[in-house]
């Protein structure tokens, strides 16, 4: 395996030369887990951990190592390491973070591809899709839509979902796949791209980890079984880990319960380009697209034009976003008069 295999590019090695990090060892965080690390280099998997001054410097969790992150480390002892420094994130992909108002949380960095793996089966939902969208268009990464277990479903009935998905989401590749019956393996196999990293998105049960065994043909991640009671297979992953394949690298995620909005209004705008490009005619320049006169996005809706439930979905995103605003800006206020 080389560093190359890994992710590692020309922007990196400037980054290395520039800041004279050459004597240093070179890997890639693959796992974290309560401060301590697996870090993956060309020829070995070390467990490291972070020096004292890296420690002590980092001013919130986000100047720390995450999985994916470039890291500079010294070897001390048989298969052990110490990370000195985290080189610059190319991309961040991040949500809210559950129960803290105000907070973010990063999932994985320097990702190039999301793919937003999602069941057809009870939980399939193309508001939680365009969520996950917009959380790939926040991080400036390239979205791959993956329906899974397809199986469990009639034809006629599949091809009912992928119409409901491109209609309301579009210029967005979109994958229908079974690993029981390794339907449509073989098209994402060909489109993923050596050296890229490919981070999956989704909720607890829709075959993520299963997905990783299929592409890499072993039993690597462990799965759970379906659940007949609700038909979904149960939560396995407890922690975020990175996984390289001959042709890419994967980064798996314990599902998400809850997929928070930030305050990143791109990535609302990216996703919502259709209505928000309405929102040009509207009369009033702060138009809200609630009640008022002359609002292009209602009459839209009114006219049939614009979907209402992507109308619906947006709304309630906008909120989260405007409430996660408020909230990082009473915290940083708290932070501020307490002298933090």
């Amino acid at each position: 395996m080389t560093l190359e295999d890994l992710g590692y590019s020309t922007e990196l090695a400037a980054h290395r030369k520039e800041h004279h990090l050459e004597s240093f060892g070179l890997g890639r965080v693959t796992s974290e887990h309560r401060g301590r690390y697996t870090v993956k280099t060309d020829n070995d998997e070390l467990d490291a951990e972070l020096v004292g001054n890296l420690r002590f410097s980092a001013e919130s969790k986000h100047d720390l190592p995450a999985v994916g992150d470039w890291v500079s480390i010294s070897e001390y002892d048989e298969n052990k390491a110490l990370i000195h420094a985290v080189f610059p994130r190319k991309s961040i992909v991040e949500r809210k973070a559950v129960g803290k108002m105000g907070q973010t949380q990063i999932i994985a960095t320097n990702i190039d591809f999301g793919l937003i793996v999602q069941s057809v089966n009870r939980d399939f939902s193309v508001n939680r899709l365009e969520r996950y969208l917009t959380i790939c268009n926040a991080s400036k990464i390239e979205p791959i839509i993956v329906l899974s277990k397809v199986d469990l479903i009639e034809k006629e009935e599949l091809e009912d979902l992928v119409n409901q998905v491109k209609t309301r989401i579009k210029n967005v590749s979109l994958f229908a796949i079974s690993n029981q019956s390794q339907s449509g393996i073989d098209e994402i196999k060909s489109t993923l791209i050596k050296g890229k990293t490919y981070c999956l998105l989704g909720s607890s049960g829709v075959g993520k980890s299963t997905l990783i065994n299929v592409l890499t043909d072993s039993a690597m991640m462990e799965t759970g079984e379906i659940s007949e009671a609700i038909d979904r297979g149960k939560h396995v992953t407890s922690h975020r880990e990175l996984v390289v394949l001959a042709n890419g690298i994967l980064i798996d995620n314990p599902g998400m319960r809850e997929v928070g909005i930030t305050d990143n209004s791109e990535g609302l705008e990216m996703t919502f380009d259709e209505l928000l490009s309405l929102a040009d005619d509207c009369k009033f320049s702060d138009c809200t697209h609630t009640n008022e006169t002359g609002c292009a996005v209602l009459n839209a809706l009114e006219n049939g034009e614009l979907d209402a439930d992507s109308y619906a979905n947006f709304m309630k995103m906008e909120k989260e976003k405007q409430f996660f605003e408020s909230s990082a800006l009473e915290r940083k206020k708290k932070t501020k008069n307490s002298g933090k």
